[in-house]
């Protein structure tokens, strides 16, 4: 089968080396890989180790495949929301959050998302298409460049936490992760990748026979099967009982632990009660939990839960295990978690070739303005109660 026209962005050593054909050295293709993946490179006739032939067969033969950024929305917290323009014209969203030496680069799996959990804004685009693996490691690599990271890979994490089920795309995932943590390329430990999932029970078990893998998060979000039957459709096929069964089976290596995320939801799943319920059903698992205050948005029917409910829900589960309340990054630009469905602004700044870039002033969120986030951001919520410890 022939593979020109596919995107260098995707290609393993394996597939380079079948690329070029034997009419050049098998040591070709390592440094393509080489170049793609480690240097990092955006002009493929700029690898100067390659004869000025195949340099030009490159560029006339195969694109690269790092996507393009369409529109940057910079939040007042330092977080950038990315809309990035793939080969097919289609776009997905990508976000980075600096936070001091470290920083975490929020990837999408798929376009939109199949699952249609109920408080979330990327499962109203519904599912367009699943992403190539080159197309999931293009992101990383396109925010990298962006902001400067090759230097010290070993400093990012990354989460497969942007739109879609990455379950539901689990060779592509795989596939990228190899990419992503091979120590001769890209060269993120793999202790620093973490995939979330909705509970798709049969690829949760299927990850767990993979040897190059994320850390698995499960997104739980209720403490009984019928609450989260309304809040997560998903649940009618894959229940509760058995999601909890297919995590305690699930072979965790020596250093991990799984995660389990629970956005609260005001007066519907954040109850002392609930909290008391989550406890026994994680109960004997090597687990810890990430609360997460609902992120807003238009057309999402839940509220955001006080402070003082945030930290009594803490509390309780917290005196069984680590549980930790997820600071919400990027909320005034559509960037925090379960906010990805291309926001856009009315109003947009362009910079250089086509870029636009929208700050918060011209992108206003519903609920929150600048300065009740920055609030938020700083420890207290609108009604200055202190928010409980977070991670």
């Amino acid at each position: 089968m022939s593979v020109v026209g596919q995107a260098l962005v995707g290609m393993e050593l394996v597939d380079l080396q079948a690329a070029l054909g034997q009419a050049e050295p098998s040591f070709r293709a390592r440094q393509i890989y080489d170049a793609i993946y480690r240097r990092r490179v955006t002009d493929l006739t700029a690898i100067s180790n390659l004869p000025k032939n195949l340099r030009a067969r490159l560029a006339e033969e195969f694109p690269l495949g790092v996507p393009q950024v369409e529109q940057r929305y910079d939040s007042v917290d330092g977080t950038r929301r990315y809309l990035l323009r793939l080969s097919d014209g289609k776009t997905v969203e990508t976000v980075w959050m600096p936070e001091g030496e470290r920083s975490t680069i929020c990837i999408s799996s798929q376009i939109g998302c199949p699952v249609d959990c109920k408080f979330c804004l990327t499962a109203l685009m519904g599912l367009e298409r699943g992403l190539s693996a080159g197309e999931i490691v293009g992101q990383v690599l396109r925010i990298a460049a962006e902001n400067n990271l090759a230097a010290n890979p070993g400093r990012v994490n990354v989460v497969m936490m942007g739109q879609g089920e990455p379950l539901l795309n689990l060779p592509n995932v795989i596939k990228a992760t190899r990419l992503l943590t091979d120590p001769a390329g890209i060269a993120i430990p793999t202790r620093r990748i973490t995939l979330s999932t909705s509970g798709i029970i049969p690829k949760i078990e299927e990850l767990g026979r993979e040897p190059v893998r994320p850390k698995l998060a499960v997104s739980l979000n209720a403490s009984t099967e019928e609450q989260r039957r309304e809040l997560m459709p998903i649940t009618r096929k894959y229940h509760l009982k058995d999601l909890i069964e297919a995590c305690r089976a699930y072979p965790l290596r020596p250093w991990e632990k799984l995660t389990f995320e629970y956005v609260l939801l005001g007066g519907v799943n954040d109850t002392d009660a609930d909290a008391r319920r989550v406890v026994r059903l994680l109960a004997r698992l090597n687990a810890k939990v990430n609360l997460i205050a609902l992120n807003p948005g238009p057309g999402i029917p839940f509220e955001t839960p006080g402070a003082a409910r945030v930290a009594s829900f803490q509390a309780i589960v917290k005196g069984s295990m680590p549980c930790f309340v997820r600071k919400p990054r990027g909320l005034d630009v559509y960037a925090a978690c379960g906010q990805l469905k291309r926001m856009e602004s009315k109003e947009k700044t362009h910079l250089g070739l086509g870029r636009g870039v929208a700050s918060p002033s011209t992108n206003p969120m519903t609920h929150f303005t600048a300065s009740r986030y920055m609030a938020w951001m700083s420890g207290r919520s609108h009604t200055s109660s202190r928010w409980p410890n977070v991670e």
